[in-house]
């Protein structure tokens, strides 16, 4: 690490501890790809602790990116993750909403970024990159819509194995949800999401939402997630 850089990051983290000891800090060392993969795990530790030293009174997280791989946006959604403040409650409503719909996993994803705030999972899926693979779909298809001057609201995607349902949920947020009981009819599924919405607004809406920018504080919600039958 270069002197001047070390100087100006100790600078940032005694400003910090002065002003806000209890903030959370996220270091993203980018171009990861330019290191020799064989030396990458060495130089990560090495960076880290040298940051670590640096920042010891404060609660450092690191991150070790690529623009040529998933590792930028897991980052990016993992501090979104640990700003929420209510991300418990918001799983548990959310396996509660998985568990109604007999979903196999619920996803709710920031709107404009598509990175996730969170999931349920009834059934484990075993591709780990599906999340970015679906973000970039999602953004690739919105750009299309935008040429044609029209707007993505919803998207159902049907074949003889599953069930895909991507939709806005609440003003900041989209959520998609699969199903691999193709028995299960999509107008169930939209009927027990619109009357879960209620119940979501308050840990999702009640502060702004704007990508990484994103500080959630908890309130009273109902405890459980209103059903509806699920039509077969």
């Amino acid at each position: 690490m270069e002197t001047k850089d070390t100087d100006y990051f100790r600078r940032v983290c005694d400003a910090i501890y002065t002003n806000s000891r209890s903030a959370k800090i996220f270091c993203l060392v980018h171009k990861m790809d330019l290191i020799n993969e064989n030396e990458r795990e060495e130089f990560c530790k090495l960076r880290e602790a040298q940051l670590k030293e640096i920042g010891e009174r404060l609660d450092l997280t690191c991150f070790w990116t690529s623009i040529w791989d998933e590792t930028l946006y897991k980052a990016w959604s993992e501090i979104v993750r640990c700003l929420i403040s209510n991300l418990d409650t918001l799983k548990a409503k959310l396996r509660a909403l998985c568990e109604v719909c007999e979903a196999d996993e619920v996803v709710i994803f920031e709107r404009a970024t598509f990175l996730v705030i969170a999931h349920a999972v009834i059934e484990p899926h075993d591709d780990v990159h599906r999340f970015e693979k679906i973000s970039n779909i999602i953004k690739q298809f919105k750009l299309s819509c935008n040429k044609k001057r029209a707007g993505l609201e919803s998207l159902l995607v049907q074949n003889a194995n599953s069930t895909v349902l991507i939709l806005d949920f609440t003003v900041c947020t989209s959520i998609m949800l699969v199903c691999s009981d193709t028995r299960i009819r999509p107008a169930a599924v939209l009927h027990n999401i619109q009357l879960a919405t209620e119940g979501f607004k308050p840990l999702l809406d009640d502060a702004p939402i704007a990508g990484s920018d994103m500080l959630l504080e908890p309130k009273n919600i109902p405890s459980s997630v209103p059903k509806a039958s699920v039509l077969r």
